[in-house]
């Protein structure tokens, strides 16, 4: 487990029903959350839209990054597919209780 992980503050949305994200197309995130190779992200490719949410969720440093790169139906589809901090999933499964194991299962 990572210090940085534990100690890492990370951002929630309000509510997931500001999360209003692209479901189509390319994108391209900001260097404040994907600071590696500059990549696009295919959204109709389901291992790029893991990934890319997977890196929102840990990288973004405010809700608002969050309302405008995720989007709450396609959370809830792959949230059991996203790899990420155990601090990060236990944060947002606390504020939301539909992305618990027993409703994501359901």
């Amino acid at each position: 487990m990572s210090r940085y992980a534990v100690a890492k503050p990370y951002a929630l949305p309000v509510s997931l029903g500001l999360l209003a994200g692209p479901t189509t197309g390319t994108v391209v995130l900001p260097r404040h959350i994907d600071w590696g190779p500059h990549y696009a992200y295919d959204l109709a490719d389901h291992a790029d839209l893991v990934l890319m949410y997977e890196r929102v969720i840990r990288e973004a440093q405010t809700p608002d990054d969050l309302h405008v790169y995720v989007d709450r139906d396609t959370l809830l589809r792959v949230w059991p597919d996203l790899f990420l901090p155990r601090e990060a999933r236990a944060a947002w499964q606390a504020r939301f209780p539909e992305l618990g194991p027993s409703a994501v299962a359901a």
